[in-house]
C-alpha cells in the first residue's frame, strides 16, 4: 500500500478538499470590490504552460519554458540552473532579476536586486528565488541560495566544501570525500545530517525522515543547478526537523530547445568523472536524461596497497506535460525518476593521534575487508492546476527505496575501539593496539575482532499538496499557501558479526557462528499541515504561520519478540517581518518553535526536542552587491540527541533517543557577496562568518559518547565556535581564475566545560582550493581544480573510531562543453 488506512484514504481526498477551499476563498467578496493591486502580482498573466520548477504562477511574471520541474516547498520561483559545462551564459533561473524596480518596502515577484543576464540559446528566463512568497532579497527569515555560477565555478564533488560557504552551517568530517555528509546548521549535532530537513526538488531524500532521519544517502552534489538553505521562521513550512534549517538541492530544468552537454574529467588518486545530459521540449511536452558517474581509488593507503575509492553512479529522467498549452486553466504534469548506486571500500576505523603524526593517509590492515554497497530508487508524479492568474494547486506523489550493506569494523570482543585509539599507551589497550597495527598476533578471546554487515533497507513515500493564493484586502497584499503532507517511513535492520583473529597483520575467521546483534524495524506514520501568508502594506512584510505535526510510530524488536508504539503531535507557529528601510536595505525579524520528532516507539517519557528560536539583523540588496548580519539565539526546554554508530554508539544503544533537558545555542552569521566589473572582466567575491556559542543548561548522563556525563554549563560537541569562508576571482568570457579559502576553528569531540587545549577536539583547519578555465573553441572548455593547496593535513574527526583526515592536495583537471 502507498499509505496505510485511513491515512490513504485522506491523502487521496486531501488535494480537493484543499483546492475546494481555496477557491471557496478565492470567490468569496474582500472587503473591497476592487481590492489594491498586489505589489508581488505580475504585470501581466503568464503564457498558458509556463511554469517551471517552483513557480508560484501568480508571483512570477517571467515566463518559461512549459513543462518545469516540481515545485520547490514553499518557493515561488524556478530552479536556478547551473551554467551549461561548456561554460557559456547562465540557464534558466540563476536569479538574475527583471529590470523594473520596485518602490522600497515592495516584493515584486520575480524581480532581483542584480541585473538580467542573458540566458544561453535554448534556455528559460532567468527567474528569482522566493520563499513564502517573497523574493529572497527581501524574506522575511534567513534564507541562502548558492547559484549556479557559484557551483560551477569550483566543480565541488564534496558537499562539505560546497555548503561550507553558507552562515550558519557547519560540517564535521569523516572519509574526506563527503559521501555522507555530517551537516549542523546553527548549533545543532551535525551527525549524519539527522537534525536537518533534507530535500531534492521540495521531496524529502533522508531515507526514513521520521523512523531514522540519519542520512546514509546524500545526492551527488555535481548534478545539481542550486543549493537552498532556509533558516528562521521560514523552516515551518518544511519538516520534520525544522530546529535549524532546511537544505533544499534544486536539479536542472529541461531545455526549452533541443540541448545537451558534457563534461568529463581525471585526476590524482584515479580520479574520474563523467557527467553529461540532454533534453528537448517542443512547447507542450518536455524530457530530460542526465547520468553521472564519479570514482576514486582513494587516497588512504592499505599496507596490501588494496583500494581505497569508491564509485557512485546515478541517473535521472524527468519530464512534463501540459494538457492544453491554451486552456484558460493550466493542468500540468511532471514526473522524475532517479536511480544511484555506491560502492566504496571505508571504514569507520580510524588510527591513533601519534600514527595519524608520522602517516594521516594510513589505514589500518584490519580494515581492508570493509566496504559500503547501496542503491536507492525514487519517483516522483506530480501534478500542477492553476484556476487563476492568482491560484494554484501543486500535488506530488513520491516514493523512495534505499538499501545499504556496510561491512566493517565493529570493535573488539574485550575493548572498545574508541578507547584503545584515543589513550593507546595504556598498558591495557597496548596490546589491542598492537594487534591493531599488526605487531603482534590475537593470542586471546578479548583480542578478537568483530566484523560484519550492519544491511538496512529504508522505503519512505507519501503525498504532498500546496495550494497558492494571491490576493489583497485593501491596500494590504497577501501571498497565502496552505500545506498537507501525509508520509510513511520504514527501516528494518538486519545486523550481524563474525570473530576474526590478527595473525600475521592478515584477518583469518575464527569459524564461530555468526551473532545477529540487531534484527528490528520502526516505522512512522506522519501528517502535517502548514499555514502562513505573506502580508505586504508599503515597505512593511510581515509572514505568520503554522505548522502541525501528527504522528503515530512503532519499534518491533524481532529479536526479543517485543513492539512498543507511541503517538506524539506538536504545534510550531511562527512569525517573520521585513521592513524596507530603502530599496536596498531593511531590517528583518522573527520567533518560531522549533521541532525534531521522537525516535520511534520511545516511552511517553521521552520527549520531543522542542524550542524557542529567535533572529534578527539587517539585508542589504543593490545590483550585484548582497550582504546581511542576522544574530539568532535558541533556546530548547529540550534538546535531544539519538545513538548512531557514526558517534560511535554500540549497538545495544543504536538509535536510542536521550533528552538532555534545556540548552542554548546562539550566534551571528553575517554575509557579504559582489560582482564587480572592470571592463571586460568581473571579480566575484564572495565572504561568510558564523559566530556559535553553546551551552547545555541541565546537567544529564548519555550512552551516547558524544555526550558522555554532562555538566550545566558544558558546551556542544561539534560546533565550532568561529568558521571563515572567502573566494575571489577573475572572470572573463573565455577565462576564469577563482580561488577560495575556509577556516573552521576546532571542535570538540566530546561535551565539556574545559579549555580547548585540553579538551578532545578536531583540529583547527585552514584549507585553500583554486580552479580555472579557458575556452578553448567555441563551447569547449578546460578546467583545472587544485583541492587543498597547501597541502595541509587535519584530524577532522576522531568518532566513531579514531583519528580521521581531510583529503589531500589533490589536482583534477576536465573537459566541458554544451551543444
Amino acid at each position: 500500500m502507498l499509505l496505510r488506512t485511513p491515512l490513504r484514504r485522506l491523502g487521496l481526498a486531501a488535494p480537493a478538499l484543499l483546492l475546494t477551499l481555496a477557491q471557496a476563498h478565492a470567490q468569496s467578496p474582500g472587503p473591497s470590490s476592487e481590492p489594491a493591486a498586489d505589489p508581488a502580482a505580475p504585470e501581466a498573466p503568464p503564457a498558458a504552460g509556463s511554469a517551471p520548477e517552483g513557480r508560484d504562477a501568480p508571483a512570477a511574471p517571467e515566463q518559461a519554458a512549459p513543462g518545469g520541474e516540481a515545485p520547490v516547498a514553499g518557493q515561488d520561483a524556478a530552479a536556478p540552473e547551473r551554467t551549461a559545462p561548456g561554460g557559456g551564459a547562465p540557464v534558466a533561473g540563476q536569479d538574475a532579476a527583471a529590470p523594473e524596480q520596485a518602490a522600497p518596502g515592495e516584493a515584486r515577484a520575480g524581480q532581483d536586486a542584480a541585473a538580467p543576464e542573458q540566458a544561453a540559446p535554448g534556455a528559460d528566463a532567468p527567474v528569482e528565488v522566493t520563499v513564502a512568497g517573497t523574493r529572497v532579497t527581501r524574506t522575511a527569515g534567513s534564507a541562502h541560495v548558492i547559484k549556479g555560477r557559484q557551483l560551477e565555478r569550483f566543480e565541488h564533488d564534496d558537499p562539505h566544501a560546497v555548503l561550507g560557504s553558507v552562515p550558519g552551517v557547519y560540517v564535521r568530517g569523516e572519509d574526506g570525500l563527503g559521501l555522507r555528509p555530517n551537516i549542523g546548521v546553527r548549533g545543532v549535532n551535525p551527525d549524519r545530517s539527522k537534525k536537518v530537513t533534507l530535500m531534492e526538488d521540495g521531496v524529502p531524500i533522508s531515507p526514513a525522515p521520521y523512523s531514522a532521519p540519519a542520512a546514509y544517502y546524500f545526492p551527488l552534489i555535481t548534478r545539481m543547478s542550486s543549493v537552498r538553505v532556509i533558516k528562521g521562521p521560514g523552516a515551518i513550512a518544511y519538516g520534520p526537523q525544522t530546529v535549524g534549517g532546511t537544505v533544499d538541492l534544486i536539479t536542472r530544468s529541461a531545455p526549452s530547445l533541443a540541448a545537451g552537454a558534457f563534461d568529463l574529467a581525471f585526476g590524482e588518486y584515479g580520479y574520474g568523472k563523467a557527467h553529461g545530459y540532454v533534453g528537448t521540449s517542443d512547447g507542450q511536452m518536455d524530457v530530460l536524461l542526465e547520468g553521472v558517474h564519479l570514482r576514486s581509488d582513494g587516497f588512504k593507503e592499505l599496507p596490501s596497497g588494496a583500494d581505497t575509492g569508491f564509485y557512485r553512479n546515478e541517473v535521472m529522467l524527468k519530464g512534463s506535460y501540459v494538457v492544453d498549452p491554451t486552456a484558460r486553466i493550466k493542468n500540468e504534469l511532471r514526473l522524475k525518476l532517479t536511480y544511484s548506486e555506491e560502492l566504496s571500500n571505508e571504514t569507520y576505523l580510524g588510527i591513533t593521534d601519534a600514527d595519524f603524526e608520522q602517516d594521516p593517509l594510513r589505514r589500518y590492515g584490519v580494515s581492508a575487508l570493509d566496504r559500503m554497497r547501496n542503491h536507492r530508487t525514487a519517483a516522483a508524479l506530480t501534478h500542477v492546476i492553476e484556476p487563476s492568474r492568482d491560484l494554484s494547486v501543486t500535488t506530488t506523489v513520491y516514493r523512495n527505496d534505499f538499501s545499504r550493506v556496510w561491512r566493517k569494523v565493529n570493535g573488539f570482543r574485550g575493548a572498545n575501539l574508541f578507547d584503545v585509539l584515543t589513550a593507546p599507551d595504556s598498558p591495557q589497550n597496548a596490546v589491542y593496539h598492537a594487534v591493531l597495527t599488526g605487531q603482534l598476533d590475537s593470542s586471546t578471546p578479548g583480542e578478537m575482532l568483530l566484523i560484519g554487515p550492519n544491511e538496512r533497507d529504508f522505503v519512505a513515500h507519501g503525498v504532498e499538496t500546496r495550494v497558492r493564493w494571491n490576493t489583497a484586502t485593501g491596500p494590504v497584499s497577501h501571498r497565502v499557501e496552505y500545506g498537507l503532507r501525509l508520509h510513511y517511513d520504514r527501516v528494518e535492520r538486519r545486523h550481524s558479526e563474525n570473530g576474526f583473529l590478527v595473525l600475521g597483520g592478515a584477518l583469518v575467521p575464527d569459524g564461530g557462528p555468526t551473532v545477529v546483534t540487531q534484527l528490528n524495524e520502526a516505522w512512522t506514520e506522519a501528517l502535517a499541515l502548514h499555514a502562513s501568508d505573506a502580508v505586504t502594506w508599503r515597505a512593511l512584510t510581515v509572514t505568520p504561520g503554522v505548522r502541525v505535526e501528527l504522528m503515530r510510530s512503532a519499534f518491533v524488536d524481532r529479536a526479543a519478540g517485543t513492539e512498543q508504539t507511541r503517538v506524539a503531535q506538536a504545534l510550531l507557529p511562527g512569525v517573520g517581518a521585513y521592513y524596507a528601510i530603502t530599496e536596498a536595505l531593511g531590517i528583518l525579524a522573527g520567533v518560531y518553535r522549533g521541532f525534531s520528532p521522537p525516535a520511534p516507539g520511545s516511552d511517553a517519557h521521552v520527549k520531543p526536542e522542542l524550542s524557542v528560536n529567535y533572529e534578527g539583523g539587517a539585508r542589504f540588496a543593490d545590483g550585484p552587491l548582497r550582504a546581511e548580519i542576522i544574530g539568532y539565539y535558541n533556546d530548547y526546554a529540550n534538546i535531544t540527541d539519538v545513538c548512531t554508530l557514526s558517534s560511535g554508539c554500540l549497538d545495544a544503544d543504536l538509535d536510542r533517543q536521550y533528552d538532555a533537558g534545556e540548552a542554548r545555542i546562539y550566534g551571528v552569521e553575517a554575509y557579504a557577496e559582489h560582482e564587480i566589473p572592470v571592463g571586460q572582466l568581473k571579480l566575484p567575491i564572495n565572504a561568510a562568518y558564523t559566530l556559535t556559542r553553546t551551552e547545555f543548561l541541565t546537567s544529564f548522563t548519555s550512552d551516547d559518547p558524544i555526550f558522555g556525563q554532562v555538566a550545566k554549563g558544558d558546551e556542544m560537541p561539534y560546533v565550532p565556535r568561529h568558521q571563515v569562508s572567502l573566494s575571489v576571482g577573475v572572470e572573463h568570457e573565455r577565462a576564469g581564475l577563482n580561488v577560495g579559502a575556509s577556516y573552521v576553528s576546532a571542535m570538540r569531540e566530546r561535551a565539556g566545560g574545559e579549555p580547548m587545549s585540553r579538551a578532545l577536539a578536531t583540529d583547527e583547519q585552514f584549507l585553500i582550493d583554486a580552479s580555472a578555465r579557458v575556452r578553448v573553441v567555441g563551447p569547449l572548455v578546460l578546467y583545472a581544480n587544485a583541492r587543498n593547496v597547501l597541502g595541509s593535513q587535519f584530524i577532522v574527526s576522531r568518532r566513531p573510531f579514531g583519528a580521521r583526515p581531510n583529503a589531500p592536495r589533490w589536482i583534477q583537471v576536465g573537459v566541458k562543453a554544451s551543444f
